[in-house]
């Protein structure tokens, strides 16, 4: 899956809009009631086939733990709502087709700085195949930027390989998970999930214990990049990546294990306890020569997906 770009199958060359806004609007009310659902049984049988990439990879696996750590369901279940939506499809040939579901969520205040929008991307692999929730990102409103728009007033995508951009969208995966491990390339803006994580992880201290991080890239397949144009020209991107926490006790200590983990582990934890957690983020990209240059994180969601013991 890349961000955009012609693709033939079965001789499909024209490019058409992704999907009719009624055809989104069904899509976005099915992944709701299969994620109600699931949530409220804590199985993830009952939502596995509208989630994928990223976001099916952190569903699935926390829905798998809560429910060995809470068998009979969620006693605590409250349902999602997602109202006032915006569908932003874009134009392309062939398939993966997708779109934006940009909505309001019960989980939020309407107003002030609480008030967050939840953003859903969707992807449908081929004629045959259902809708898919792949990405979600909560961001503040004010934060988003304007999306340009074609000569029918539909968003446009960007190229996986756009050469427009500070970083082309194919590439932001590998560059994110290098800059975090090594600091470079330095192509992205402080704030939480960039330079304050980095140093958040190299003062991490415990005595006893040692500390290692292990980022790698994921950008393949249904975790591939999915950008959209802004008014400024620059871009819009949702992507993932893969990131290792292992921790390492000295003689006679063991790492902690809890609830969550043990759900989702491997082996026996003696000595060692390595955490694999799957993230997506949502970056604004802007285009070379404007202004810092630098990509912005917008939003960032973890989740644990597996953890091994030695």
């Amino acid at each position: 899956m890349t961000a955009s770009g012609c693709v033939t199958v079965h001789g499909e060359l024209e490019v058409v809009p992704a999907a009719t806004r009624a055809e989104a609007a069904q899509a976005l009310k099915a992944f709701t009631t299969a994620y109600n659902a699931a949530d409220k049984a804590y199985d993830p049988a009952l939502d596995e086939d509208r989630v994928g990439g990223s976001l099916g990879a952190i569903n699935q696996a926390g829905l798998t733990a809560r429910r060995k750590n809470s068998p009979n369901g969620n006693a605590n279940h409250r349902s999602l709502e997602l109202t006032d939506a915006t569908y932003v499809i874009p134009k392309k040939a062939g398939w993966p087709r997708w779109f934006l579901a940009d909505t309001d969520s019960n989980r939020d205040q309407d107003s002030g700085k609480q008030d967050t929008r939840w953003l859903l991307v969707f992807v449908k692999s081929g004629p045959g195949a259902g809708w898919k929730a792949v990405y979600l990102s909560v961001v503040a409103p004010s934060r988003l930027p304007r999306f340009a728009k074609d000569g029918d007033g539909r968003a446009r995508p960007v190229a996986a390989d756009s050469t427009g951009l500070v970083v082309s969208p194919e590439e932001l995966s590998e560059q994110y998970t290098g800059y975090l491990q090594k600091g470079t390339p330095d192509v992205f803006a402080p704030g939480p999930s960039t330079s304050l994580w980095r140093t958040t992880r190299q003062n991490t201290r415990r005595a006893g214990f040692s500390y290692q991080y292990i980022d790698q890239p994921l950008d393949s397949g249904a975790f591939g990049p999915l950008g959209l144009e802004t008014a400024d020209g620059g871009a819009l991107v949702f992507f993932s990546s893969k990131h290792f926490e292992r921790q390492t006790a000295a003689k006679g200590l063991r790492p902690a294990v809890t609830p969550d983990v043990r759900a989702l582990l491997s082996g026996e934890v003696k000595s060692t306890l390595t955490k694999e957690r799957v993230s997506s983020q949502l970056v604004y990209v802007p285009k070379k020569g404007a202004g810092t240059g630098k990509v912005t994180v917008l939003n960032r969601l973890p989740g644990l997906t597996s953890a091994k013991g030695s």
